[in-house]
């Protein structure tokens, strides 16, 4: 396992490497990993170096454990946000959509381990991921509103797609928090478990993930992230386009003999 710093002036992003996954921490223990802008900065800069990565085949993000209370991330930096303008708010809010944009749409699986509180924009970075486990104890939100503002990373409309409109406006206007059981029954977390055993969990489940077959599991990301937001007809259109794409790989032909010839498979990404 080799871990390093993205670079930056500060340690805000870690990396550990683990046999084919990514584990990547936000590392603002003092301040519950709080997203500041040289946070988000080092996190796209992180995912855009991965993402052509061919030795990476899912990525993982956590918390750094913290001081106070466990944490994957508390939310915005709101001691920054308090000093931005009208405009400046407004860029702080694109900062964090492109780098939720970025997660949702990463060719590779991104995991979020959630490790504590995941509220405001740390529970819209969740949201971004394709799967979110989480310990016992988490707590997932948007109290946006008890500052008198709004999700801005993309919240009011991942939170919609994620648990339906009723369970996200009671949340969205509430400002109140949820705990890691409750975020489960509502579909916003695929698993809760002990929090000795959150990364092992995750980096098992990355692990497993990574070893399928590159090409396939780019396309059934890219048809379900694309497909999820167009009407029946037009998305099973993709999925026909895109299984039709497999067959000029030489991963299919590898998938299918394997398969007869009762072997594992030796993918090779084309």
């Amino acid at each position: 396992m080799t871990t390093f710093a993205v670079p930056g002036s500060d340690e805000l992003v870690l990396q550990e490497c683990h046999e084919g996954v990514v584990l990547l921490t936000l590392n603002r223990p003092d301040k519950l990993n709080a997203l500041s802008a040289a946070l988000l900065e080092q996190l796209s800069d992180a995912l855009i170096e991965l993402e052509d990565d061919e030795e990476v085949g899912a990525i993982v993000i956590t918390g750094s454990p913290a001081a106070k209370r466990p944490a994957f991330a508390a939310g915005a930096d709101i001691a920054e946000m308090a000093k931005m303008s009208p405009l400046e708010l407004r860029q702080h809010a694109h900062l964090g959509q492109v780098a939720c944009t970025m997660i949702e749409g990463m060719p590779k699986p991104v995991i979020a381990a959630v490790n504590g509180f995941a509220l405001g924009g740390g529970c819209e970075l969740a949201m971004a991921c394709h799967f979110r486990y989480a310990a016992k104890g988490a707590q997932f939100g948007q109290p946006e509103i008890n500052l008198g503002i709004i999700p801005g990373f993309g919240g009011t409309q991942r939170l919609l797609r994620h648990i339906g409109k009723g369970p996200a406006l009671e949340l969205l206007l509430s400002g109140d928090s949820i705990d890691a059981d409750q975020a489960e029954r509502l579909g916003l977390v695929n698993r809760v478990v002990e929090p000795a055993a959150l990364i092992p969990t995750v980096i098992e489940l990355a692990r497993k993930l990574a070893s399928k077959a590159p090409v396939a599991r780019r396309l059934i990301l890219d048809a379900v992230i694309r497909g999820a937001d167009l009407p029946l007809e037009a998305a099973q259109a993709l999925e026909a386009d895109l299984f039709g794409l497999t067959g000029a790989t030489i991963d299919v032909r590898e998938g299918l003999s394997a398969f007869l010839e009762k072997r594992a498979a030796k993918w090779v990404g084309r």
